[in-house]
């Protein structure tokens, strides 16, 4: 399962990423999509952004200079430390999202027709719930 699981993500991710690029955005990674998820309301510092992507600082210093590239994402002096920077969504980012979920729609619906809407239900279902902690077996 983990396997279909993980190529189900990359189907959805792949066919939103080439949509949004004909839609006139700019072609992001994975990664670079998967930010926008990962940024908390209030912003959220770079560092932890990188513990959320798995990824490292400079990794996610190099993702976030292209995403100001295009205007999606903002880095600025965080209020509560200013030797911390934090990392906000850009305006622009809020017509990106838009397109994101008016697309993602269209991709669901494709999806539709092709396993039928029963078995989109139950996915939709069934990830949805909460599954709890990951198992993890001890010492």
């Amino acid at each position: 399962m983990p396997a279909q699981l993980l190529a189900a993500a990359e189907w959805f991710n792949d066919a939103l990423i080439t949509r949004m690029e004909q839609a006139g955005w700019p072609l992001l990674s994975r990664s670079q999509s998967l930010l926008f998820v990962k940024i908390d309301d209030d912003g959220t510092r770079p560092a932890e952004l990188a513990r959320r992507l798995g990824i490292t600082r400079q990794s996610m210093q190099e993702l976030l200079t292209k995403l100001r590239v295009h205007d999606l994402v903002t880095v600025d002096v965080d209020p509560s430390d200013g030797r911390a920077t934090i990392v906000r969504l850009a305006p622009r980012a809020q017509l990106f999202g838009r397109d994101a979920a008016m697309i993602s729609a269209a991709i669901e619906a494709e999806l539709v027709d092709r396993i039928g809407g029963g078995a989109v239900a139950g996915l939709r279902e069934a990830l949805s719930r909460d599954w709890g902690s990951a198992p993890v077996v001890g010492p």
